[in-house]
């Protein structure tokens, strides 16, 4: 039986009043046109977030060249996003839960908007790192507040299903835009790589517009902040991304003083949350023991990676391994195709058409069957084809055609992100009590952030390792820059960073094929009214497998 059943009466009966009172509010009517205006305003926020990443991917080999950037540095301009976004997620989801989601989104869509216009203006490198680092708090606020929004929009029922597979979809036409458009405006408009910048704050001031217009009214708590949990995560995430991204660029490597030194206090901050989220839950758990406001809630509830029966546990160690494998995938192949190939923007961007089709397809056919098939089905199958996307690069031939190898790999990589990101959110928002959608989506998303800085930074390293292998075997020690490193030597790196990315996905694969096999349909199969007993409120999903 779950902790959820086993918690003392005065605990319990908390607990219900708070996801009665969220749930009793989701009984809000709204017409059907305001209802899609929420699906299409938080899925808009989710294009944003993944053309953020993809818009700058596709633009590399030119800021490298415009700023004189170290081919090495590069990462950092996608890795500084995912570090702040992915490490204040937990933190502005728990902050969208107490103070309002609304209210979060708003201010996410404005830091959005302002550093987005700073980046486009920025004359150096390290300048335009630091936007992109803040442009992540946009995405830290806005992610976690839009997932929370349609889970408490939208009941459990088909419409729900569709909402989170529309929001999901997001990220496959985030990539998509931010390659074709990216690719375009960097080779033919005057600014160059700076026009995506100015068209992601447009983009993002038109989404925080249609949420003032279309979100509900904020639903808002008195509940404390757990500052001291916040401080303790935020803090050991950032200490462990930035030496992920760092410690092959530093002067001695992994090697480097600094980096053990930040690696080892990073590990130690985050061993201090989870042993202070762990105390605070037995706290609120005890009757016996006054509130206080040294002991408010926790930022995010250990039992939450217990929820049925572990799978969520299981659930978010499969997205961040599905992150390192797709983020790293694409980071890697426009690298190939600009620096080894010697595509134009333009060209690069026409070979990754075929993701956005897809992609698209991918999250309709989630949105038909989620309540029909189980979720292994999903997490098997889109794992496998993601790491056979990566395999194809792996093997690939420079000298034959597009279609043989580059094409099937390019149609095969969005299924393991696009079928785990809708699936997944669906079961995350099934299992998550009313007052914690926020930080639970929050969770999962800073699963999949981390996935991108620990892919890349792995990546980078074998890519690094097997480049300087092959030069030293032929007589070159390869500059700061790896300018001169050889072609072939090029060619294997490139190779062996994409099976170091199908590795991820196969250990995927293999979670998804051992412990989900009885997590059965997450979907729901028809359109129901939300009414839940006092019991089944807080434990839906256990007592459903029960």
């Amino acid at each position: 039986m779950s902790k959820d059943l086993t918690r003392s009466p005065t605990h319990q009966d908390l607990n219900l009043e708070k996801a009665k009172h969220y749930h009793d509010d989701s009984e809000v009517q709204r017409s059907l046109l305001r209802s899609i205006f929420i699906i299409v305003t938080c899925t808009a926020a989710m294009v944003v977030n993944t053309a953020n990443t993809s818009i700058v991917s596709i633009s590399l080999p030119t800021i490298e060249r415009d700023l004189d950037i170290k081919e090495e540095q590069l990462q950092w301009l996608v890795s500084a996003y995912s570090l702040s976004s992915g490490c204040l997620l937990l933190f502005f989801g728990r902050l969208a839960d107490i103070y309002g989601r609304k209210k979060a989104f708003m201010i996410g869509t404005l830091c959005q908007v302002a550093f987005s216009l700073g980046a486009g203006f920025a004359q150096s490198g390290i300048t335009l790192v630091i936007l992109r680092a803040f442009q992540g708090l946009g995405a830290a606020a806005t992610i976690p507040s839009a997932l929370g929004i349609l889970a408490h929009a939208f009941p459990p029922s088909k419409m729900r299903s569709t909402a989170f597979a529309t929001f999901a979809a997001g990220a496959p036409v985030g990539g998509a835009f931010g390659m074709i458009i990216g690719g375009v405006l960097t080779q033919v408009s005057s600014t160059h790589w700076r026009s995506p910048f100015y068209l992601v704050a447009v983009m993002s001031a038109l989404t925080g517009i249609s949420g003032m217009i279309s979100f509900d009214t904020d639903v808002t708590s008195t509940e404390a902040v757990d500052w001291i949990g916040a401080s303790l995560v935020t803090v050991g995430l950032v200490l462990i991304v930035f030496v992920l991204g760092q410690g092959e660029v530093a002067s001695q490597g992994w090697k480097t003083p600094y980096i053990i030194i930040l690696l080892i206090v990073g590990i130690i901050m985050v061993s201090l949350f989870l042993l202070w989220e762990r105390y605070l839950e037995q706290v609120i758990e005890d009757p016996s023991r006054a509130p206080s406001a040294w002991t408010p809630p926790p930022l995010m509830r250990l039992s939450l990676w217990t929820r049925a029966k572990g799978r969520m546990a299981v659930i978010l160690a499969i997205a961040f391994l599905n992150s390192c494998t797709f983020v790293s995938w694409g980071f890697w192949v426009q690298l190939y195709y600009q620096n080894y190939l010697l595509l134009t923007p333009m060209q690069t961007m026409l070979r990754f058409i075929p993701m956005f089709i897809v992609g698209c397809l991918c999250n309709v056919l989630v949105a038909m069957f989620v309540g029909k098939l189980p979720l292994v089905i999903f997490a098997v199958s889109g794992t496998l084809l993601t790491a056979s996307a990566a395999i194809l690069f792996a093997l690939i031939d420079p000298t034959v055609t597009y279609w043989a190898f580059a094409f099937p790999a390019t149609v095969l990589v969005v299924f393991g992100a696009d079928f785990m990101y809708s699936a997944g959110t669906i079961f995350v928002a099934k299992i998550a009590l009313p007052h914690e959608r926020s930080v639970a989506g929050a969770l999962f998303q800073t699963m999949t952030q981390l996935g991108t800085a620990v892919g890349l930074a792995l990546s980078t390293l074998v890519f690094n390792i097997v480049v300087d292998n092959e030069s030293a075997d032929v007589g070159i020690t390869v500059n700061s820059a790896g300018t001169n490193a050889p072609h072939f030597a090029q060619l294997k790196g490139y190779r062996s960073a994409q099976w170091t990315c199908a590795s991820f996905a196969l250990m995927a694969a293999l979670l998804a094929a051992l412990f989900l096999h009885g997590a059965g349909i997450v979907g729901d199969k028809k359109t129901i009214r939300h009414v839940d007993s006092d019991e089944t409120i807080a434990v839906r999903y256990e007592s459903k497998e029960g």
